[in-house]
C-alpha cells in the first residue's frame, strides 16, 4: 500500500511539475525521481478541491492559495439551487422504520402473536348467509341481463345506456348524410383489429366483458393487449396473495387492541386519551391503506385486465404528489374519476350548470355511496362518511387559497393520515354501544 501510495504521489507531482519546467529537466526531474523513489524527499502537497481549480489561473498553471473564499450561499437556503436531499430522504427512511419497530415491539410484548389467518375465513364459513357481496354478485347478473334487454329495445345500465345512445345517434345522422362508413370509424375511436360498431356489439359476450373488465366506462373497442403476459400475471397473483395476509396479520395485530383500547376513553369522554389513541391509530391505519392501494388498484386490477387483455392499465396517476385536495381526487382512482367526469360532471355541465355546482354535486354523490359502503355492512346509519366526504369541498378551498406546493402536498398527507383514523374510531365507538352497551342496558 505504502508502495501505491509513492506512486500515486509521483504521478500527482509530476503532473503539477510539467508547466513549470518547459525549459528542459533539472531540479523538477530530479525531485520527481526521488519522491517516485520513495526518499526523503517532502511528502507531495494534496490534491486541490475542484471547485478550488475551476478558481484558479489556468493560464498560470498555479492555484491562488491566498484565496479560498467565494461568493456563495449555504445549500439550505432557496437561493443555492441545492436539490438533492436524498440523504435526508434516507434519514427519515431510517427513523420511520426504527419508530414503527418500537411500536411493533412494543405491541408483541403486550399483547403476543394475534394474528390467525383461519380466523378470517372461519367466520364466512359458519355462516354462509353473511356473504352479502356474493350474493350481491349473483343478483347483479340480473340486472345486468335485464338491461342487455332493454338496450335491445331502449337503454338503462348507465355507461352501456349512454354510449350505446350515442352510438344511435350517430348511426342515424349517418343515415341521413348518406356517409355511413365515415360515420362508423368516428363513432369506434381509434383503428383496432376488429373494429365493432352499433347494434353489433350488443351480444352477451360484449356485455360481460364490460362488468368483469376493470373499469366503469363502457366503449364499443376497448384497448386490447396483443397477448397475456404469463410472469406478470404470476407477480400480480403472488402480490394479491401475500399482502391480503399482510392487511389481515397487520388489522389483527396492530389495528383491533388499539380500538379495543379506544372505547373507555370514548365512554368517559378523556380528549386528551381521545387523541393519544387517534394519533396511535393513524400509523397502522394509514400503512394498511397503502398497502390496501397497491393491492386493490396495481396487484388485483392489473391481474384482471392481464387475464381479460384490457389495454388501459391507467388505474390511478401520481397522486402522492398532490398539492391539493381536489388533484388528490381526479388521480387516486381513475376509473371512478373517468365515470364521474363522463357520466356525471360533463353532463351537468351540458345542462348548464356551473362547474361549481357540477363538482359539488360528485362529491354529493360520492359521499353518498361512501356512506352506502360503511352503513349497510355495519347495519347503522351515522353518516361520518358522508360527512367525511362533503367536508372535502371546504378542505379543498381552504388547501388551495392558503398553501402552495409542498406546503399543499403536506396538508394532503396531513388529512389522509388523520381524517380516516377519526372516521374509523367514530364508527367503531358507535358500533360498539348499539351492539354492546345497548343490549346490557336493556337486560
Amino acid at each position: 500500500m505504502g508502495d501505491r501510495g509513492g506512486a500515486g504521489g509521483s504521478r500527482r507531482r509530476r503532473t503539477g511539475s510539467r508547466p513549470s519546467s518547459q525549459g528542459g529537466g533539472g531540479p523538477a526531474e530530479e525531485e520527481v525521481r526521488d519522491v517516485g523513489a520513495g526518499g526523503d524527499a517532502p511528502a507531495p502537497a494534496p490534491a486541490p478541491d475542484k471547485d478550488e481549480n475551476r478558481d484558479s489561473d489556468v493560464g498560470s498553471g498555479h492555484w491562488d492559495l491566498s484565496r479560498c473564499h467565494h461568493l456563495q450561499d449555504s445549500l439550505f437556503s432557496s437561493d443555492s439551487g441545492f436539490s438533492n436531499y436524498r440523504g435526508i430522504l434516507n434519514w427519515c427512511v431510517v427513523m420511520l422504520i426504527l419508530s414503527n419497530a418500537r411500536l411493533f415491539l412494543e405491541n408483541l410484548i403486550k399483547y403476543g402473536i394475534l394474528v390467525d389467518p383461519i380466523q378470517v375465513v372461519s367466520l364466512f364459513l359458519k355462516d354462509p348467509y353473511s356473504w352479502p357481496a356474493l350474493c350481491l354478485v349473483i343478483v347483479a347478473n340480473v340486472f345486468a341481463v335485464a338491461a342487455f334487454q332493454v338496450e335491445k329495445r331502449l337503454a338503462v345500465l348507465v355507461s352501456y345506456r349512454d354510449v350505446n345512445l350515442w352510438c344511435r345517434e350517430r348511426r342515424a345522422k349517418a343515415k341521413a348524410k348518406a356517409k355511413a362508413a365515415s360515420a362508423s370509424k368516428k363513432a369506434n375511436g381509434g383503428a383496432a383489429q376488429h373494429t365493432v360498431s352499433y347494434p353489433h356489439n350488443l351480444t352477451y359476450r360484449d356485455l360481460y366483458y364490460f362488468l368483469l373488465a376493470p373499469t366503469l366506462c363502457y366503449e364499443l373497442n376497448f384497448p386490447r393487449s396483443p397477448r397475456i403476459r404469463k410472469r406478470f400475471l404470476l407477480r400480480r397473483l403472488l402480490e394479491m396473495l401475500f399482502l391480503t395476509q399482510l392487511q389481515v396479520g397487520l388489522i389483527q395485530q396492530w389495528m383491533v387492541p388499539t380500538i379495543q383500547n379506544s372505547m373507555k376513553p370514548f365512554k368517559d369522554m378523556d380528549y386528551s386519551r381521545i387523541i393519544e389513541r387517534l394519533l396511535k391509530l393513524a400509523v397502522p391505519n394509514h400503512l394498511i391503506w397503502l398497502i390496501f392501494f397497491y393491492w386493490f388498484f396495481h396487484s388485483c386490477m392489473n391481474a384482471v385486465a392481464e387475464l381479460m387483455q384490457f389495454g388501459d392499465r391507467e388505474f390511478y396517476r401520481d397522486w402522492w404528489n398532490s398539492e391539493s385536495v381536489t388533484y388528490f381526487w381526479q388521480n387516486w382512482n381513475i376509473p371512478v374519476h373517468k365515470w364521474c367526469l363522463r357520466h356525471f360532471y360533463k353532463p351537468m355541465l351540458r345542462r348548464g350548470s356551473s362547474k361549481w355546482v357540477a363538482s359539488t354535486g360528485v362529491f354529493f354523490a360520492s359521499a353518498f355511496f361512501h356512506e352506502y359502503l360503511v352503513s349497510v355492512p355495519l347495519h347503522m346509519f351515522r353518516l361520518w362518511a358522508f360527512t367525511g366526504m362533503m367536508a372535502q369541498i371546504p378542505l379543498a378551498w381552504i388547501v388551495s387559497r392558503f398553501f402552495r406546493g409542498n406546503y399543499g402536498n403536506a396538508a394532503v398527507w396531513l388529512t389522509l393520515i388523520i381524517g380516516q383514523p377519526v372516521a374509523v374510531l367514530m364508527y367503531v365507538h358507535d358500533y360498539y354501544v348499539l351492539n354492546y352497551e345497548a343490549p346490557v342496558a336493556g337486560a
